[in-house]
């Protein structure tokens, strides 16, 4: 059971993951994204950039960028596969320099359009500081805030982008969007089958050098997640349910 307002455990037919980074997601939700896949769940994971910017070594320097795009390209490919994830979308802006402009928003709308996902997973637009000993990094922010209006009000509007409409993308009400990080979340995922393929697929980022000794993270982590329902490990969201069940048409 999902303990969200005493309601039965929600498996989308198809969800979207949509992160700034290689790896933001496997940090954060892929916990959730693996137990759908292994439920049937039909799973899009979108990357607005390639993290060509998370090298710290003083002997490379900007010609290594499109190198180290490729190469977590890859490994993001090889994590997915752990995850059971069908389809994965690059959208190539750079790292580091994303804005949550019309130009993105518009990107992630198309999208939406095209695969038509009942659930839109993401992060919290409104998370700046987490604890005393993280700044959120503005790509994270600025993913979060466009792909949340691209949900809404951009998707499921027919005079929204009307380049769009004209192309043949036809508006899509996104059912659920699951917010990550939020400061007070209200649904728990129970991940307990699924932490171990979590671990899995992070240890696939082995350009990062923070993701090769994980396993004690994603437990304490998840471990701290589950702690308020009694779960052994969670992940947690804020979820706004922008369709109920019985409005379908």
């Amino acid at each position: 059971m999902n303990p969200m307002s005493n309601e039965k455990e929600y498996f989308p037919k198809i969800a979207m993951s949509i992160v700034a980074h290689p790896d933001d997601q496997d940090f954060g939700v892929s916990g959730t994204l693996a137990k759908w896949a292994k439920a049937g769940s039909k799973i899009i994971s979108v990357l607005i950039t390639s993290g060509d910017s998370g090298s710290n070594d003083v002997t490379k320097g900007a010609e290594y960028k499109p190198v180290l795009a490729k190469l977590r390209e890859a490994e993001q490919l090889a994590a997915n596969a752990v995850l059971g994830i069908q389809e994965t979308v690059f959208l190539h802006y750079p790292d580091g320099e994303l804005v949550a402009d019309i130009k993105l928003r518009k990107d992630l709308t198309r999208l939406i359009r095209i695969y038509k996902p009942d659930v839109v997973v993401s992060g919290d637009p409104t998370g700046w500081f987490y604890g005393n000993e993280y700044i959120n990094h503005p790509d994270h922010r600025a993913a979060a805030e466009s792909a949340l209006y691209a949900v809404f009000p951009s998707a499921g509007t027919r005079l929204m982008f009307t380049d769009l409409l004209e192309a043949g993308y036809e508006p899509h009400n996104v059912k659920r969007l699951y917010i990550h990080g939020a400061e007070k979340p209200d649904t728990w995922v129970d991940i307990s089958e699924t932490i171990d393929t979590k671990i899995e697929a992070l240890k696939k980022h082995i350009s990062q050098v923070d993701t090769h000794d994980v396993d004690s993270w994603m437990l304490d982590w998840a471990k701290e997640a589950g702690k308020e329902k009694g779960l052994a490990f969670a992940e947690n969201y804020k979820v706004m349910i922008l369709q109920k069940e019985e409005d379908k048409k």
